[in-house]
């Protein structure tokens, strides 16, 4: 293997998630960086709780998550995360306060709009659910979206929860966050940071 890779694990309505993700997507631009995007859910991670934190009473958190997981499965994770750009950013290229209509991300991201079905649907559940386990299953601790696992060059791997962001940050700041994240991730005892 060469290069640090790292593998994203989002919720798609998430509002803070969105700021993570092009975070990602930014610093790899300024260093040598792969990306590989993957689906998680709030409502998955939620649904044997009997309080309800994301206050999703009719279940619309699903909608977006198994459309996500349509677009992984049939067209990879290049496609989500074009998808999911588009769902977060007007026609014009403006960041939204909050997801778009999904069928107008889906034919922006050259996907068919077909997949909007999929929203209200169980078909995607099990990739859903199998994608959402894959990355939360392996940190031991209470979470949210995002997940990151972040693979050495030498192929070692940790997984984290976050790095949650109120806002991207600056390039240059975005750098530096990325250099404390690979400080993190190769120490083999480090467990979470909280503010």
């Amino acid at each position: 293997m060469t290069g640090w890779s790292i593998d994203l694990w989002l919720d798609p309505a998430c509002p803070l998630t969105r700021h993570t993700a092009r975070w990602a997507a930014q610093i790899a631009e300024e260093v040598p960086l792969r990306v590989c995007r993957h689906v998680m859910s709030l409502a998955v991670l939620n649904e044997h709780r009997d309080d309800d934190p994301e206050d999703d009473p009719h279940g619309y958190l699903w909608v977006p998550a198994r459309v996500a997981a349509a677009v992984r499965t049939e067209h990879g994770h290049g496609a989500l995360g074009a998808f999911y750009d588009a769902l977060w950013t007007e026609p014009g290229g403006a960041e939204r306060e909050w997801i778009g209509d999904i069928g107008e991300a889906l034919h922006r991201s050259g996907l068919p709009t077909a997949l909007a079905e999929a929203g209200t649907s169980t078909d995607y559940d099990d990739a859903l659910r199998a994608s959402h386990h894959a990355g939360v299953a392996r940190i031991d601790a209470e979470i949210g979206t995002p997940v990151l696992a972040v693979t050495t060059p030498d192929g070692d791997q940790r997984y984290l929860f976050g790095p949650v962001l109120d806002a991207v940050p600056a390039r240059a700041d975005a750098v530096r966050l990325w250099e404390a994240v690979r400080l993190v991730a190769g120490v083999p005892a480090f467990r979470e940071i909280k503010t």
